[in-house]
């Protein structure tokens, strides 16, 4: 009954599911917006390339978790930063 939204590991920890992606994505702090060409490498599990990236949130740090979103404010997957917006 309703939306799983993520579940307890044996060590009580917490992990988000996809399923929260929709409900969690218009209240995300950081976001990070690919280019077309890089949609489909992302959905794949390859990394996004500083070349890929169309725009991001100002002042997002390094190794800061952010949901990924296409051109068209689609949000497609969770991801974390390798840089912060001032080293892009």
């Amino acid at each position: 009954l309703g939306t799983c939204v993520g579940k307890f590991t044996h060590s009580h920890k917490f992990h988000v599911k996809i399923t929260f992606l929709d409900f969690m994505a218009p209240y995300a702090k950081y976001k990070v917006w690919v280019k077309p060409s890089q949609e489909l490498s992302f959905l794949y599990g390859n990394n996004i390339l500083k070349s890929g990236l169309a725009r991001i949130t100002e002042n997002t740090p390094q190794y800061q978790g952010v949901i990924v979103f296409s051109i068209n404010d689609l949000p497609l997957g969770f991801g974390v930063t390798a840089r912060s917006t001032a080293q892009c």
